[in-house]
């Protein structure tokens, strides 16, 4: 964003449009990039006094400011001084009050004399170090911009448009990519909702206006969200803005604006810390079920919605979608409740921040409430879950014969149940002929004598585990165990195998 002095718009014909730049100033940004290279090494003063004679030669002195601010953001300057500043004003201002005070140009000299004594320095080092700190005398250390005059161009206009959305009250955008569009409004915490017009979609961020007051959060949160905008093959935004205290209409497309070849920096994932810690938790839970952020939108009535997450079921096509509600104004919350309503078709489960108190009507919506305090309990979702398995694990059971006869001499129930596409309590009913069950591994009769027949007391636990390894087995307890074996510990070191008793 610019500040709002070096704004440029145009409200000819009672409308509102940002006076964007194309080619034809590409000279005047090349020079404004070489008037910052050109002055490495010079006080920020003298920079200041090329960029005014600029400004004096140039048709818009404030395109040359915004040219400038853009770059200066590139440019990193320091204080360059023989002494701290702040330590030499200190000794300094002490000296003076040393000698009487400072009213003459000898008593002045005087004062820093004294001080350079006292700092053990010549008496130019104190005076060039006194001010040394102020930003007219910082010096320009380093020039490293990442943007070519062309990208400039394209960063002013990105900026110039973000400058004018910060005023913006609502915001209105059809997309190519609606899916990060949504994600980046949720991301930044910004009411909005999804409508279907005879355009498409139209995703509509509104601001706090109709509530209570603006914030200064949500037009920072309006400019931001534009990068995203600007980063779809095709796009258009219509923002109702507060132009000093009169509405009026912007429209942009992607012909507008666009964004550099400069990735910013990555924004969150998650829209809060809420979702970020039940995400990260869930994960080690090591479920049937995978957890997808942001999935397809959902129809509701004339609108649409994008669930937080979806949990889809490893060994079937079934997906639940999962919402957490946190809290939020009356307003917002009455919206939301107004889009759980009008799914339908779908499963859902609903996180509800329990200080809103609506879990009896997201339930009377036919969608399982799970109300939290600060975080959302990962048992509560683990049950929520585990109530649809059985019936997903006896669909898919019922599709499986009544006996299987693997291959393999030895194969883990795991293996088996991936290899059929199913989970591993489909297969607790399957009847095996060729193979006997020990713990979670299948093995061939046969192969179980043999191992037994290899198998004798006082043999290192190190060797009956390669014999069972080479039969592809890892479960060595269980059929150590099975074998009518156990094992003598001996410290750390190891053990050796004995009789069960």
């Amino acid at each position: 964003m610019l500040t709002k002095d070096l704004l440029r718009v145009s409200r000819r014909g009672g409308g509102y449009r940002p006076q964007f730049v194309d080619s034809a100033r590409r000279p005047l940004a090349a020079t404004v990039l070489g008037t910052y290279q050109r002055h490495v090494g010079e006080r920020r003063e003298t920079l200041s006094t090329a960029l005014d004679d600029l400004e004096a030669e140039a048709d818009d002195f404030k395109l040359v400011r915004g040219f400038a601010a853009l770059a200066d953001r590139e440019a990193t300057f320091e204080t360059d001084a023989a002494l701290p500043p702040e330590r030499a004003r200190r000794v300094a201002f002490e000296s003076a009050e040393a000698v009487g005070g400072v009213a003459t140009d000898e008593e002045r000299t005087a004062a820093l004399d004294a001080a350079a004594d006292r700092l053990g320095v010549d008496g130019d080092d104190v005076e060039t170090s006194l001010y040394a700190d102020r930003d007219v005398n910082q010096r320009l250390a380093e020039f490293d911009s990442r943007w070519s005059p062309d990208e400039l161009l394209t960063q002013y206009n990105l900026s110039l448009a973000q400058t004018v959305l910060f005023d913006a009250t609502e915001v209105r955008v059809r997309s190519s990519d609606p899916k990060a569009l949504v994600s980046a409004v949720k991301r930044r915490r910004l009411m909005y909702e999804i409508n279907k017009t005879e355009e498409g979609r139209e995703v509509v961020v509104t601001g706090p206006d109709a509530l209570f007051r603006r914030t200064r959060r949500y037009g920072t949160g309006f400019a931001r969200l534009l990068r995203t905008v600007a980063k779809a093959s095709e796009w258009s935004l219509t923002a109702t803005v507060d132009d000093r205290g009169t509405d009026r209409e912007m429209t942009l497309t992607h012909e507008d604006v666009s964004v550099p070849g400069v990735e910013p920096v990555a924004e969150p994932t998650y829209d809060s810390g809420v979702e970020a810690d039940f995400a990260a938790r869930f994960a080690a839970l090591d479920l049937d079920w995978d957890l997808v952020r942001e999935p397809e939108p959902l129809e509701t009535g004339y609108r649409v919605m994008i669930p937080d997450f979806a949990f889809d079921y490893k060994y079937a096509d079934f997906r639940i979608y999962f919402e957490i509600m946190g809290f939020w104004t009356p307003e917002y919350v009455e919206k939301k409740l107004g889009q759980l309503e009008g799914v339908e078709g779908v499963e859902m489960f609903v996180a509800v921040d329990e200080s809103l108190g609506v879990s009896e009507r997201i339930e009377a919506r036919d969608h399982r409430a799970i109300p939290y305090s600060g975080s959302v309990r990962l048992k509560d979702v683990r049950d929520a879950l585990r109530s649809y398995e059985k019936r997903l694990v006896t669909e898919s059971a019922s599709e499986l014969p009544a006996e299987l006869r693997p291959d393999a001499d030895a194969i883990s129930f795991e293996a088996l149940a991936e290899a059929h596409g199913v989970s591993e309590a489909a297969l607790e009913d399957v009847e095996f002929p060729d193979h006997r069950r020990v713990g979670r591994t299948l093995i061939r009769f046969d192969v179980l004598e043999d191992i037994a027949a290899a198998l004798e007391p006082g043999m290192s636990l190190g060797d009956a585990e390669s014999v069972l390894s080479s039969e592809g087995i890892t479960d060595s307890s269980s059929v150590l165990s099975e074998a009518g074996y156990e094992v003598a510990w001996e410290g750390l070191s190891g053990g050796t195998l004995r009789r069960k008793e």
